[in-house]
């Protein structure tokens, strides 16, 4: 598979985005956002930087309105003027020659969250997701997602399943997701919501995906399709089940436990890197002054 020019950028729900923090000393000190967060790497990784245009897509949302004008504002404090709002609604609208000319002059797409079952079920197939595609394999373009939006982004997408009874048979429910990057499967709002019985139950159930959960306010950016670097303040977890030696998922009924062997666990925090192909982790070194002698 020919690597992608573009970049996808995913993160797991919940982006600071500076809105309820007019004063910067009022924030705390994990989301010191305007400074080193998501949506300032995102400006920074722009094309055109600044200058680039930015599309906000709502369509997961259940108030899109809402959640776009808070994203238009966003960019706006960090000097991204060219940035509008894409209230999609339906497959017909995804199909609209507007919204096709819009999606062509924009240098950066990002999906907001929601229901990632209404991104697959409006987009999947129609005009609009195949310029996408189109446009992030052959261009300098930038696809982002946050929660719902960063879940449909793979190809296989988890849309139901508890916490809690994650590791039960047929408690967590997968489809096809929109394509942006292959053998790997995401979760999102992953730390706070205890999702790692969801991310492991996936990793089995087909283990050549790389399992990725991303902790609120923070993200992964992705280039070639396959080396990534966490961004954000928090985790990113990822789950590897190529080294599974054994499990009962077929075994058993469907309502039981599900048993894993030897499934392996990655911890990423800002800065670290970690190479798809490979599998090679590279932590961020740390500066001299917090370095042991």
């Amino acid at each position: 598979m020919t690597e992608p020019k573009g970049k996808l950028i995913i993160i797991g729900g919940s982006v600071d985005k500076g809105s309820f923090f007019k004063n910067p000393e009022d924030q705390p000190n994990n989301l010191k956002f305007f400074e080193q967060g998501i949506l300032k790497r995102i400006s920074m990784e722009a094309a055109k930087k600044n200058l680039s245009r930015v599309e906000i897509i709502t369509t997961a949302s259940s108030i899109p309105q809402e959640v776009g004008n808070e994203y238009v504002e966003a960019f706006k404090q960090l000097e991204m003027q060219n940035t509008g709002i894409l209230d999609i609604r339906t497959r017909a609208e995804a199909n609209d020659p507007i919204h096709l000319e819009r999606l062509k002059q924009a240098d950066v797409v990002m999906f907001t969250g929601g229901d990632q079952l209404r991104l697959t079920s409006i987009f999947g197939g129609t005009e609009f997701h195949k310029m996408l595609l189109l446009r992030y394999e052959q261009e300098e373009f930038i696809i982002s997602g946050t929660s719902a939006g960063a879940a449909a982004s793979s190809n296989n997408m988890i849309y139901q399943g508890s916490s809690n009874g994650a590791l039960l048979k047929g408690e967590v429910k997968i489809t096809g997701g929109l394509g942006f990057i292959n053998n790997v499967i995401i979760d999102t709002h992953f730390v706070q919501r205890g999702r790692i019985g969801r991310l492991l139950y996936a990793c089995a159930s087909n283990p050549v995906n790389m399992g990725i959960g991303l902790g609120e306010d923070t993200g992964l950016l992705i280039t070639k399709g396959h080396f990534m670097e966490a961004i954000g303040s928090g985790l990113v977890i990822l789950v590897e089940g190529t080294h599974m030696r054994s499990t009962n998922i077929t075994d058993v009924d469907m309502g039981h436990p599900v048993s894993l062997e030897n499934m392996t666990v990655h911890v990423m925090s800002l800065g670290d890197k970690f190479d798809l192909n490979t599998k090679h982790f590279i932590l961020k070194p740390l500066p001299e002054k917090q370095a042991k002698v």
